[in-house]
């Protein structure tokens, strides 16, 4: 095993972790109908990294890859979003895992081949590494667990054994049938939420998992934790803190295709809170990263700046209604700002 140490500067505050793979599709329609296929990556983890990477954040992203082409591909992809990788160890006996996006009509399915990868070794001696007592915010999903017994006890250690108590843990819920059936994951992921400070998750899929029909359900199941963010698709988000409850609507935005919007939400609201900005404007912040990424195939897709971003996230509220996201818009955002509104050039 060996390890990619980058940088002897001091660690980013800002810390994800988390398995990413090499994600192959088609540009357009079903893989069967297509000869080529294009090369993109995708982690749930790497991507909520690279969105606050964009948004002017200085991040790490930690797992472990293959020594191969795919390792190499996400490794240079990443630096190229500006994501620090000083720690990624690189194993010269297991693979990078990739997975296959088929997309149909306007709908997409996606097939895994990441079993015995690389990064499902991870475990919680890779804790001791990360230098988590400097770090501000450790991003986490619920994909992890699912990864292998050792994986599932590096989140164990994290969010429930907590070896550095005042680290703030952010906890994406992101439950994957496809990696293990509901009866397990349910009270696991329950277990793992609640060690968190930061919790996201998705209406449809706590209603999946612990038969909540709505929000303040799942507050019922989470009352202690100090953020809670509930998603509800293209209706809208809710947070809870304390007895507070804020709820923002989503934008209207085309859709090209679904996976990856979720993460680009969490970069957003991440964001938000880091930058200190209120819980309206983070989640704002959010909703525009997710409908931006919804045009694109890919999980990260080139987006405008971030002044743009957090400039459109101060519009009031009947502009903000106004909003629908289309493709033009991953290259000029500027065109949504009223007169009065700083514009980036």
């Amino acid at each position: 095993m060996t390890n990619t140490q980058e940088s002897g500067a001091e660690s980013p505050p800002l810390l994800c972790l988390g398995e990413t793979m090499v994600l192959l599709t088609a540009d357009d329609g079903p893989l069967e109908e297509n000869s080529h296929v294009g090369i993109h990556i995708g982690g749930a983890e790497s991507n909520v990294a690279s969105g606050l990477a964009h948004l002017g954040h200085e991040v790490e992203w930690f797992s472990r890859v293959g020594d191969d082409p795919f390792g190499r591909i996400v490794r240079d992809f990443l630096r190229t979003r500006g994501v620090r990788l000083d720690r990624v160890a690189v194993d010269p006996g297991r693979p990078t895992g990739i997975y296959l996006k088929n997309r149909e009509a306007e709908s997409s399915r996606v097939f895994y081949y990441r079993s015995g990868s690389a990064a499902s070794a991870m475990g919680p001696d890779d804790l001791r590494s990360l230098s988590l007592e400097s770090r501000a915010l450790c991003h986490v999903s619920g994909i992890t667990p699912a990864l292998s017994a050792t994986a599932d006890a590096l989140m164990q250690q994290l969010l429930i054994d907590r070896p550095v108590p005042e680290l703030k843990v952010s906890f994406d819920v992101n439950y994957r049938p496809a990696l293990w059936p509901r009866s397990i994951a349910a009270p696991r992921l329950l277990q793992l939420a609640r060690g968190a400070h930061i919790v996201v998750v998705g209406r449809d899929e706590a209603e999946v998992l612990w038969d909540t029909e709505r929000a303040e359900d799942v507050r019922r199941l989470l009352p202690d934790t100090p953020h809670l963010v509930v998603k509800d698709a293209a209706i809208g988000a809710t947070h809870f803190t304390g007895d507070s409850v804020t709820f923002e609507p989503a934008l209207m935005a085309d859709v090209v295709d679904p996976v990856g919007a979720g993460d680009a939400f969490a970069a957003g609201f991440l964001s938000g809170l880091v930058r200190g900005l209120g819980v309206s404007q983070a989640l704002r912040v959010g909703h525009l990263m997710a409908g931006l990424t919804l045009q694109h195939v890919s999980d990260l897709p080139a987006l405008p700046p971030a002044e743009a971003i957090l400039s459109v996230s101060r519009l009031g509220t009947e502009e903000w209604a106004d909003i629908q996201l289309t493709s033009d818009h991953l290259k000029n955002l500027n065109v949504l700002l009223p007169e009065g509104h700083a514009h980036v050039r």
